[in-house]
């Protein structure tokens, strides 16, 4: 065991790990310190209470004394003979102080409310709730494969195999949850920068069915047994995935078109990323699809490419667009450098377009084409480096809001994770590395730590800062933390248990030891992914409560407090 260690992509990879575990315990730290100091105060509150009883006369009139001291207030009129300060325009409403810190903030209702077009603000809420309808559906299946690990033989039904469930699982939060989300806050990013409106309503709506139908009637499909036969992530027929791709090619065209009507000069570096990945999905789409070069060995390559493309130049790329725009906007500062945002464009694009093969070292495939991933996946630190510090620095100044907002911490965590998670696949493009963890659930768990970990996270983030803005009702601050912490727990010990297990897997592999004792030794660890599982499963339903909540919120009895409010329950009295 410690010569494994003294390995630097296992050293690299533990450190990373470390990362997100050591900003959870912090989280929890400042709870803990948060509900002790309170316990503390209610002590002395009793004791307080208790010398209170045994008072003297004489300390009774002094305490009386003081307080009508500490009464005395000017009346407003001290300059002005006896005249009576007045306040006939109304300016003077309201002033309070909020003194004690919060770790779930309650927020205003009408807080930094945003007013766009109905019809704009529909199409994004449809765009949204359609993607956690398909997050709750994707993770449902998910959740049922990962009783299976334990209990084969749960039931007999081929529509509920394995082999057809898996792929149902992935394509739906691929397609389903995260491109709709993302496509849907575009509809709202685009038009914001710019300062115009979106070039056409009608063409959003196609998007969204053609987007819906093709995920619909993909999975219907793949349960039912018919699949593309190709590589992770394009199980769709070819049919169904042509659907998905026209959607997005009516979506470039409606974005392209709402940028050039734009009011503004500058095109805001959220555009270049949002568009730029729209065009490489359609790109990766026809590479991954047309039939002509995948013989042989360039099936193997062409996999690579449409895997590590999706989710680097499509999903990635997307939601670090939507993340330049939604946290300034959520922290109501500026990016810290824009210098940086374009430096981690371009790289990304040199370096992410290279690595697809860096998934089958010591393959067939040439040993120069392996050697160029690798180095790629290595170049990866330049775009990542850029964009964490760019993201943190934003951040820089905001830290007390962990305590006082509940949106702050997604934020926090999709970018520990971008930067752990897109670090440790550059360590996992090692040869050693490689050979050890290719082949088991260590790719499983690379795979949830950075398409949950990051993308999701960040959606989350996104849809929280989002949606109260345009509907002016906030989700329950309790249940946005039930739901931070139910998904960053759950995410972290079904990552940890997974490449725990799967390390020794590998080992054992090397160690010529027969599979079935590899499968046995995993049983544990899949047991633990099955609860990290099931804990990110209860945070989507909670997460969906929220979503409806802030759509619907509930009628809480609201005591008057203003003249008008007053005048109005006296009339409404007066007229019965």
């Amino acid at each position: 065991m410690n010569e494994l260690f003294d390995k630097p992509g296992l050293q690299i990879t533990t450190i990373l790990l470390l990362l997100p575990i050591i900003f959870a315990l912090i989280l929890i730290v400042v709870k803990i310190n948060y509900i002790v100091g309170q316990s503390f105060k209610r002590r002395e509150l009793r004791r307080i209470k208790e010398s209170v009883k045994h008072l003297t006369p004489e300390e009774i009139e002094n305490l009386k004394k003081r307080e009508k001291e500490l009464e005395y207030k000017l009346s407003g009129n001290e300059l002005s003979a006896h005249e009576t300060v007045e306040d006939p325009r109304g300016i003077v409403n309201k002033a309070s102080e909020v003194s004690d810190l919060r770790f779930l903030e309650t927020k205003r209702k009408d807080a930094n409310y945003i007013k766009i077009p109905e019809k704009e603000k529909n199409l994004i809420l449809t765009f949204l709730g359609c993607s956690i309808f398909w997050l709750i559906a994707g993770t449902t299946v998910g959740e049922y494969l990962g009783i299976k690990f334990v209990s084969p033989d749960i039931d007999h039904v081929s529509w509920l195999s394995f082999g057809r469930l898996r792929p149902a699982h992935t394509n739906i939060v691929f397609w389903g949850w995260a491109s709709m989300a993302m496509v849907g806050l575009s509809y709202f990013v685009i038009p914001r920068v710019g300062n115009t409106k979106i070039h056409s309503l009608k063409l959003a709506k196609y998007s969204l069915f053609l987007m819906n139908a093709a995920v619909l009637i993909g999975s219907i499909c793949l349960m039912a047994g018919l699949n593309n036969s190709g590589g992770e992530y394009r199980e769709y027929v070819w049919p169904v995935m042509s659907l998905f791709a026209a959607g997005i090619v009516i979506s470039i065209y409606n974005h392209i078109m709402t940028i050039a009507n734009r009011k503004t000069e500058d095109i805001y570096v959220s555009n270049w990323y949002i568009v730029s990945a729209m065009m490489y999905v359609v790109v990766i789409l026809f590479v991954g699809y047309l039939p002509f070069w995948q013989n042989g060995l360039g099936e193997t390559i062409v996999q690579g490419y449409f895997m590590h493309q999706g989710v680097g130049m499509w999903f990635m790329f997307f939601n670090l667009g939507l993340m330049y725009y939604f946290l300034p906007q959520e922290l109501n500062s500026p990016v810290y450098s824009y210098s940086l945002s374009i430096l981690a464009f371009w790289t990304q694009i040199l370096f992410y377009t290279l690595i697809g093969t860096h998934h089958f070292i010591f393959s067939p495939i040439p040993w120069w084409m392996q050697t160029i991933a690798i180095v790629a996946s290595v170049g990866m630190i330049i775009p990542v480096t850029a964009g964490s510090v760019n993201f943190m620095m934003t951040i820089r100044g905001s830290w007390h809001r962990l305590r006082l907002s509940y949106v702050v911490p997604f934020y926090v965590v999709s970018v520990i994770f971008y930067f752990t998670g897109s670090m440790q696949g550059t360590v996992e493009a090692f040869r050693f590395t490689n050979l050890v963890w290719h082949f088991t659930d260590f790719t499983v768990a690379h795979s949830h730590l950075t398409m949950y970990g990051i993308i999701t996270f960040m959606l989350w983030s996104f849809t929280y800062t989002l949606v109260p803005r345009l509907t002016r009702n906030n989700p329950p601050s309790i249940m946005v933390g039930l739901h931070f912490w139910f998904a960053l727990i759950g995410v972290l010990v079904y990552t940890i248990s997974l490449m725990i297990g799967s390390t020794e897997k590998g080992l054992m592999w090397i160690d010529k030891q027969p599979f079935i004792d590899s499968v046995v030794h995993s049983v544990p660890y899949w047991v633990w992914r099955a609860v990290g599982g099931s804990m990110m499963w209860v945070s989507h339903l909670i997460f969906a409560y929220n979503f409806y909540r802030m759509l619907k919120p509930r009628k809480d009895v609201v005591l008057p407090q203003s003249p008008s409010e007053i005048l109005e329950i006296f009339n409404a009295q007066k007229l019965q």
